[in-house]
Formats: C-alpha cells, structure tokens, sequence
C-alpha cells in the first residue's frame, strides 16, 4: 500500500444492531451472499454486526478476496462509537437504537422482527419511514432494500421537537388527541 492513507477514507461501515434482544434472523440476512453483494455494490467495504443475545454466529471475513471485511460481536458497553463511525446502519426496530442513530445523522435502515408479539416497534418504524427519515425492511426484503437504497431521499430527522412522536404513542395507546 505504500503509506496511501485514502484507503481510510474508502473505508465504508456498515454497523448492524439488535441491541440487547436475539434476532438470528437479521443477523443470518445481513449475513447472506445477497445481502453482501448488495452492499458491496453500493460501495461500502467492512461489515460490523453486534449480534446480542444471538445463537447464529455469522461467517467472519478478512475481505481479502473481495468481499466485505466482516466481524461480530455480542455486546458493548456503548455502541455509540460504533454507530458514530458508520456509513449505513441496520438496526433491530427498537426506539433507542433507532432514535440514537438519527441523532446521529446515519442512514438507517430498521429491520422489523415480525417474531415479535404486539409489535409496536414496526408501528414506529413504518411511521418515521413514511416521513423519509429512514428506510423499513423485514429479514426477507433486506437485500432489495439495500438494491433500492436512495440516501439522496432521506430528511433529516430533527430531534428538537417530540410532539409528534408522543401524538404517534398517544394515538397507538389510546389517549385522545390534544
């Protein structure tokens, strides 16, 4: 490489999270030929998974025959420097992860776990991607998600004012409108 320091610059992370849950399923399609080959083709080069309480262990990667460079872990103290450093993150549907990464201003997609009972997480999801601030998938649609990705659409998400978050909560618990 000869000191040719812009290869950090080329470095392009994508940061995948299930926070403290088990979701084998986004860990096994982040974790598919497809899934890769989509990022890859959307230029990004190491992959990050933070797997939780996860039994599958997905494949590591050195990247040397050029695919991503790929590595796991199960928890952290603080995933904050990881979705810092980010290009793309992929996030379980959970509103931490999901509203600390657009504090942030990542690309975000938020993967619904259809496993879940009374899943309230996708109700949030599909409302903050219906206002373009990040992007939806299930397990399944993953890859084509990543195919169709249009960072160009997303609005940035502005923190400063919850009202609209709280109606959203407010409505889905059953309180009347103010």
């Amino acid at each position: 490489m000869g000191g040719n320091d812009n290869r950090f610059e080329s470095k392009r992370t994508v940061f995948v999270t299930v926070g403290t849950t088990s979701f084998d399923s986004l860990v096994k399609a982040v974790d598919t030929q497809q899934v890769q080959e989509a990022l890859l083709k959307k230029g990004y080069t190491h992959l990050v998974i933070q797997m939780g309480r996860g039994s599958y262990i997905p494949k590591k990667s050195s990247g040397e025959d050029g695919s991503l460079v790929l590595d796991y872990f199960t928890f952290s103290p603080s995933i904050a420097d990881y979705m810092r450093s980010a290009s793309l993150v992929i996030s379980h549907a959970g509103s931490g992860s999901i509203f600390e990464t657009l504090k942030l201003a990542r690309p975000l997609i938020v993967v619904v776990n259809e496993d879940l009972m009374d899943n309230h997480q996708s109700e949030l999801a599909e409302e903050l991607a219906e206002r373009k601030h990040l992007f939806c998938a299930r397990p399944q649609t993953l890859n084509q998600t990543i195919e169709a990705l249009d960072l160009d659409s997303i609005i940035p998400y502005q923190s400063g004012d919850a009202t609209p978050v709280a109606k959203l909560i407010n409505r889905h618990l059953g309180f009347p409108a103010d």
